[in-house]
């Protein structure tokens, strides 16, 4: 089909942007974009397309913006359960690891995780899917974590592949069994973290091929941080996942900086993510390296936190920054990366052009899908959205509503 009439055609080009060429948007006035099979095959003018392919079935923009579709990097999608209780708890003096400290937080989820099943989860998570979905994420990354067992991670594994079948909100999965100590290991951490690193990762991988034979390796993920995972535990996991042929991500720094970054950028991680307590010295670092840095500023702001991610110093040093929800039942439930992007342009003082660069092509870096989505290009999937405004910055200087009209995933049309 021909989109036409869009009164701006607005794209990120080429893979991943880095410092000041975050700003650099291609924007076409009146433009349209040609898409068979799914795969976008023209991008241009409206008059020069529409005489180009004057027979091509047509849909029409009515001068409204189209932008790629969005792209969600670190999500906790799959999860049993709420924990609204603790809200109120934050909100009556009680830091998050007090709360964790006190079996609340992640240990509450995993509780309600290990009990759900796999039906259940889907069940619980396919709303949370069709939300992203309408607010304008196309694809996502998702995290197990909440099982912090085999059996119950891999339960979570499996409800992610259900959910991307399902569709039409694409995933790309992480297996996080090293997102809190489980309970059975709490007097014994490094226990769990061998446990992990030498009996989770190589049953998973077999998992994996025996189930998931024709997907590549998910990403594994560890939470490097004071009550979680230390740096030499961090270190031996990431380290037996690499030589596994998993590829890797970090959270780090949310609370305290642990080293972390540093230890993300050594061993080739894809993202580092939270970076809020990131110490300059591994700022810069991580500006120099091919790592991505992954921004969640629901988190502080679901934490009345002031502090949030330097993204100015990763961006002013040339580093790659992308945004992501951080879409999780503690502390964001929020899988809206229309007001993640408002937040960063507040918080993180980042400009419309650099929030959207951050939630399309970096974001698709992120995940390592770069080539194929994030931007508005002859030969990538056709994942875009038309917006119900005609200017984009209308997403991040709004918030509150929803702002795209129609989403287009892989050349297929869902108005909302």
């Amino acid at each position: 089909m021909l989109i036409h009439s869009a009164s701006q055609l607005v794209t990120p080009l080429g893979g991943a942007r880095r410092g000041k060429d975050m700003s650099d948007l291609q924007i076409i006035p009146d433009g349209a974009v040609l898409v068979r099979d799914g795969i976008i095959r023209k991008v241009g003018s409206t008059a020069d397309l529409l005489k180009a392919y004057p027979d091509e079935e047509k849909l029409d923009a009515n001068g409204k913006a189209i932008i790629p579709g969005l792209v969600d990097p670190h999500t906790h999608l799959v999860w049993a359960g709420n924990r609204a209780a603790e809200f109120e708890m934050r909100l009556q003096g009680k830091t998050y690891m007090e709360i964790m400290a006190a079996g609340g937080g992640i240990a509450s989820t995993v509780r309600d995780t290990r009990n759900a099943g796999v039906d259940e989860l889907v069940r619980q998570a396919l709303p949370r899917a069709r939300s992203m979905f309408a607010h304008g994420t196309t694809t996502a990354e998702a995290k197990s974590g909440y099982g912090l067992e085999l059996g119950s991670e891999i339960d979570q594994l499996q409800a992610i592949l259900k959910l991307d079948a399902i569709g039409p909100l694409e995933l790309a999965p992480t297996f996080l069994g090293a997102h809190a100590v489980a309970p059975e290991y709490l007097d014994d951490p490094d226990g769990y973290t061998t446990l992990v690193a030498d009996e989770m990762l190589p049953s998973l991988k077999e998992w994996w091929k025996a189930h998931a034979p024709k997907r590549p390796l998910p990403h594994v993920d560890v939470f490097c941080e004071v009550g979680a995972f230390n740096l030499q535990q961090t270190r031996q996991i990431l380290e037996k996942a690499k030589s596994l042929g998993f590829p890797l991500k970090v959270h780090v720094d949310e609370f305290e900086a642990l080293g972390g970054t540093r230890l993300a950028v050594e061993l080739g991680a894809a993202t580092a993510d939270h970076l809020v307590k990131t110490t300059d010295e591994e700022l810069h670092l991580l500006a120099e390296s091919n790592t991505v840095a992954v921004s969640l500023p629901c988190t502080p702001f679901g934490l009345a936190d002031p502090h949030y991610t330097r993204a100015r110093t990763i961006i002013d040093h040339g580093g790659v920054l992308a945004l992501a929800s951080d879409l999780n039942p503690g502390t964001a439930w929020c899988g809206n990366m229309q007001f993640v992007m408002a937040l960063a342009c507040r918080y993180l003082k980042l400009t419309p052009a650099e929030a959207l660069t951050a939630a399309t092509i970096n974001a698709a870096a992120a995940i390592n899908r770069q080539e194929i989505i994030g931007s508005i290009e002859p030969g990538k999937q056709a994942d875009l959205l038309i917006l119900n405004v005609d200017d984009y910055r209308h997403l991040m200087y709004r918030f509150g509503t929803n702002l795209v009209e129609t989403v287009i995933k892989a050349g297929r049309v869902y108005p909302i």
